[in-house]
This record gives C-alpha cells, structure tokens and sequence, in this order.
C-alpha cells in the first residue's frame, strides 16, 4: 500500500512539473489596441472625412432650420390677417416641415455613425491582420487588449507589450 501511495505521489509530481513546464512556455503578447489604431495614416484620414460629412450634414441642418424660422416667422407676422383655412394649412405646412427636419436630423445622425462603423471596420480588419502576423512570427497562444482596464496586470516576465512593434509594422 506504502509503495502505491508513493507511487502515485512520484506521478503526480511528474504531472505537476510537466504542467508547470508547459504553462511557462505560454507566450502572449498585449497592446493598446485605440492607442495603435489612432497611429494609423488611415485614422486621421477617416477622422477628416468624417469631420468633413459632419460639416456638411451641420450646414444642410442650419439652412433647413433657418428656412423653417424664416416661414415660421413670416407665419406669425400675417396669422392675424390669414383667414382660418390659410391660417390652418400654414400650421400644417409649418408642423411637416419641423416634423421632416427633425427625420433629417436623425437620419443624418444615423448615416454619419454608419460611415463612421465602415471606416473603423477597415481600420480594424488591417489592424487585426498585422496582429495575426506579429502573433503567428513570434508563437504567441493569444494576444491581449489592454484597453478600458481589460487586463489590470500582465507579468512582464510572462507577456511582451507589442503596442509599438505593431504601429511600426502598420507604419511599413
């Protein structure tokens, strides 16, 4: 009985050594994915289209609204002359235009954060393939996403920060 008890002690030790082995010979790297993506060329170019459908969207938003006060006004100023039949399809006239201004906003709104989730989506398809090719080169078993407190602490011992590396790789 003593011999099997020691028996299965030597074996599980072996199996604990060997586990041990194998976890230490886990590489991984970790990265700020945000801080590389906003070093790409491509970034500041999605950045300045998106200001620039922004801009346009605003001013497209501010001739509407000031054509709107403008009627609105005009609207207010002969009410009391209007008999009620005018006075009734200016009001109506007055509420489709505010009804579709407010439709435009929120479309517009829509469009630019779909324009928006397309140019970050390339961003990412780019990012993540220079992420699978500095992964595979060096054999790590994962990289990491360090963002938004993700990972609270990583080993340097255990893991390499890759954050530059990456934006040098993205920059060639």
């Amino acid at each position: 009985m003593k011999k099997l008890i020691l028996m299965m002690v030597i074996v599980l030790m072996g199996l604990v050594a060997q586990a041990q082995s194998n976890v230490a010979s886990v590489k991984f790297g970790y990265l700020s994915y945000e801080s590389v993506m906003q070093t790409m060329p491509e970034y500041a170019a999605m950045q300045q289209n998106i200001a620039e459908l922004r801009k346009s969207y605003e001013a497209e938003m501010q001739r509407v609204e000031d054509d709107f006060n403008r009627k609105y006004e005009e609207f207010l100023d002969g009410q009391a002359t209007y008999p009620k039949t005018i006075l009734q399809k200016r009001q109506s006239e007055l509420q489709d235009m505010l009804d579709r201004n407010i439709a435009f906003k929120r479309e517009s709104q829509q469009l630019l954060d779909n324009a928006e989730a397309d140019m970050l989506d390339g961003l990412r398809s780019a990012l993540n393939a220079a992420l699978v090719a500095i992964g595979m080169e060096r054999g790590y078993a994962f990289i990491l996403n360090t963002d938004q407190n993700a990972v609270p602490f990583i080993n340097p011992a255990l893991g390499e920060d890759i954050t530059e590396d990456v934006k040098a790789a993205l920059r060639n």
